[in-house]
């Protein structure tokens, strides 16, 4: 719309404006109408910021995140007042994001300009990627030091601190990358060639097929004669099985081979994406290549599946690979850069899971050093022997308390009955639908009954449910949630022995104590703010607020007395402990102190888990889709916001309800950041994390 046309615009908005409030004000649907036209019509640039200059007639001004219709000398009083009180119901009901951050149109277009880059270099392996991430990292870190963060108000100087954690973090993560690929390289040194040839075709650059038919060809050569060295090594055997023949089983780790059978699949299927780019429509390039590119890719399908078996240990798949570059989700489904938090690592399966085996379950330990980097970029001021130590006096506390309630329940000291017994109680197939209903409204009633936090209307309607497959109970073996609660128990193509641990695990009291984890006040009513507050926040993402503020809630009911018997106590004491050993065994296993199986075998022994549901639990940590520090954020977070709860709840400066829509409207970052802002702390340029949350 040209200049000229706004006069008639601001004309039209103002007949039907006016019309809506005289003639429906009294009614609230109208009022939303109204409400929801003047806001759209603001985003749009169609009502100017102080408002419409009007003749001496009802004006009605929308500023940053509030309605109001002021009354005027002409205006009939009766009208006046009813608008005035509707405008005033507005205000209240339509409570925006009103975040004045000079900071946040910066981070919106770094979000914009990374995520462009995401698409334009999709190969997670490319060297090129690499050194164009790095180069919008440092771009903009540079960018960031000629700032004047003593001229920004808090909002924006928090957001300049989370801006310049991330952007170091980021380039921290592809030194690692880089390390990590140096690593396996003599695994795939045919690498480079898949790349550059995915580059070329990435800038459109003319091809010479018969050319390129030559490097297939070689290609699948080298890759041939790298199987053949690393069989040879193997026979020898010896501590330089490798020697100067090529790398040998003997000297490399089965984390380090399963990375390079990750690669490998990644490979296969970015070789496949650039093939089929050219197969079909360049009649040459199918005469030359369609035959040396088969025979490249049947070359690293057997490759991949000789690395699985003879270096990783496990059996492989013949199955064609997983889908390339399948970019794992950020947190709670958000899409990373798109605002998202910062990607998980690129990785497909190696292996398939199956039931009753754990030999696919390898991982990648990332050692001490690592592990504090990752506890420095979540402003966790602990060293990973801390938190075990932590978890293991959590720990502790939930075996005193279980204890008590196994006496309550006449098992006496022996707890453990007491578990098995809890585990009896579940509902009959068919039913698990309804109990998942009846206890999600039984946890909102709570959360109301009591104040505690803002559920809107639309939150309450929106959550939905759906049944998880057997096959991802494999990795998943309890609920997940979000918008929707995905929902773990036995179908009938499971074994007995498989029906029966599902049921057992996902019982009555067990579910009573995750259904508000995942749904209200947990991750549904999280995810439903997020989106609508200082969503630009969304890529300093971090587990400790997402699945803290989930198990947080596990906390605070529990102080509150939601668990209404002993076998509701059981429920909730038994994930509160299976949170404090994912302490324990995921920070032991990144030191290299527990092994895969120990980590099955802990959860089964000291928490009382189902086998099979140790191992999904175990499989899902250490898979590569999650960060090292993830199973640990649970817990962790959720006490970082409970001492927050202390500090301003508990000494009467805040209520429960202004506290929890706060740390709600905060978005997605650090919890030590959420205590600066709630707390007015003053905040300097160069800001390190000191909170001891825990005593």
């Amino acid at each position: 719309m040209g200049r000229h046309g706004w006069p008639a615009a601001g004309l039209m908005l103002r007949c039907v404006t006016r019309s809506i409030g005289n003639r429906l004000s009294l009614h609230l649907q109208s009022r939303e109408i109204l409400a929801s036209l003047l806001i759209g019509c603001f985003a749009l640039g169609l009502v100017p910021a102080g408002g419409f200059s009007t003749a001496p007639a009802q004006t009605l001004a929308v500023g940053r995140g509030n309605l109001h219709a002021p009354q005027t000398a002409t205006a009939k009083s009766g009208e006046a007042t009813a608008n005035t009180k509707g405008a005033e119901a507005l205000s209240r009901r339509d409570d925006q994001d009103s975040s004045r951050s000079e900071m946040r149109p910066l981070i919106e277009r770094y979000i914009v300009d990374r995520t462009a880059l995401f698409r334009a270099y999709p190969g997670s392996v490319s060297p090129a990627r690499h050194d164009r991430l790095r180069r919008l990292y440092s771009d903009w870190f540079e960018s960031l030091k000629k700032l004047n963060f003593d001229a920004m108000e808090l909002d924006g100087r928090v957001d300049y601190v989370l801006f310049r954690n991330h952007l170091e973090y980021e380039i921290r993560q592809l030194d690692i990358q880089a390390s990590q690929s140096a690593e396996i390289e003599p695994l795939v040194p045919f690498q480079k060639t898949i790349t550059d040839l995915d580059d070329s075709r990435r800038r459109m650059q003319p091809i010479k097929s018969s050319e390129i038919a030559a490097v297939l060809s070689r290609m699948k050569l080298q890759i041939e004669d790298t199987q053949r060295k690393i069989e040879a090594g193997s026979r020898r055997g010896g501590a330089d099985a490798g020697g100067e023949n090529g790398p040998g089983p003997t000297r490399i780790k089965k984390a380090v081979a399963n990375r390079a059978v990750a690669a490998v699949n990644n490979l296969r299927n970015t070789l496949r994406a650039w093939f089929n780019f050219y197969s079909g429509y360049d009649p040459l390039f199918t005469w030359w290549v369609d035959e040396p590119y088969k025979g490249t890719d049947q070359a690293l399908a057997a490759y991949g599946t000789f690395l699985t078996e003879r270096l990783v240990g496990v059996r492989g798949e013949s199955a064609p690979a997983a889908t390339a570059d399948a970019r794992p989700a950020g947190p709670r489904g958000t899409a990373p850069g798109q605002g998202g938090g910062r990607p998980a690592p690129e990785r497909t399966r190696t292996t398939v899971a199956r039931p009753g085996d754990s030999s696919d379950i390898i991982g990648d330990p990332i050692g001490h050093e690592a592990l504090m980097v990752e506890l420095a970029n979540e402003m966790i001021p602990y060293t990973p022997e801390e938190l075990i130590a932590l978890a293991k006096k959590e720990m502790a506390w939930c075996e005193a308390e279980m204890v008590k309630a196994s006496r309550d329940l006449g098992y006496g000291d022996d707890w453990h009955k007491a578990l098995e017994y809890v585990k009896t109680l579940y509902v009959e197939p068919g039913k698990q639908p309804d109990l998942i209903r009846d206890l999600a409204v039984e946890a909102i009633k709570f959360v109301d009954d009591n104040d505690l936090v803002t559920v809107p209307e639309l939150c309450r309607e929106t959550w939905r449910m759906e049944m998880m497959s057997p096959e991802r109970q494999l990795v998943n073996p309890f609920f997940t949630g979000g918008e929707t609660i995905s929902v773990s128990y036995p179908t009938n193509t499971m074994s007995h022995e498989q029906k029966m641990m599902s049921m057992r695990g996902n019982n009555i009291h067990f579910a009573r104590a995750t259904v508000f984890h995942e749904l209200i006040p947990g991750h549904h009513l999280q995810g439903f703010m997020t989106a609508r507050y200082k969503a630009y926040r969304r890529l300093f993402g971090t587990p400790f607020w997402g699945e803290g503020w989930a198990l947080y809630w596990e906390l605070l009911l529990w102080d509150m007395n939601f668990a209404k018997s002993p076998e509701n106590r059981i429920g909730m004491l038994f994930w509160r402990m299976h949170r404090a050993a994912r302490i324990i065994f995921s920070l032991s296993f990144h030191l290299e102190q527990m092994t895969p199986k120990e980590c099955v075998d802990f959860l089964v022994q000291r928490v009382g888990h189902e086998v099979d549901n140790a191992m999904a639990e175990v499989r899902r940590s250490f898979a590569g889709n999650y960060s090292p520090l993830y199973q640990a954020a649970y817990l962790l977070g959720g006490l970082q916001l409970r001492a927050l709860h202390k500090e301003l709840v508990e000494s009467g400066k805040m209520t429960n309800r202004a506290f929890h829509d706060a740390v709600l409207k905060e978005n997605e970052i650090p919890i030590e950041m959420v205590r600066v802002i709630l707390t007015r702390q003053t905040l300097t340029r160069d800001f390190k994390s000191s909170w001891k949350f825990y005593e």
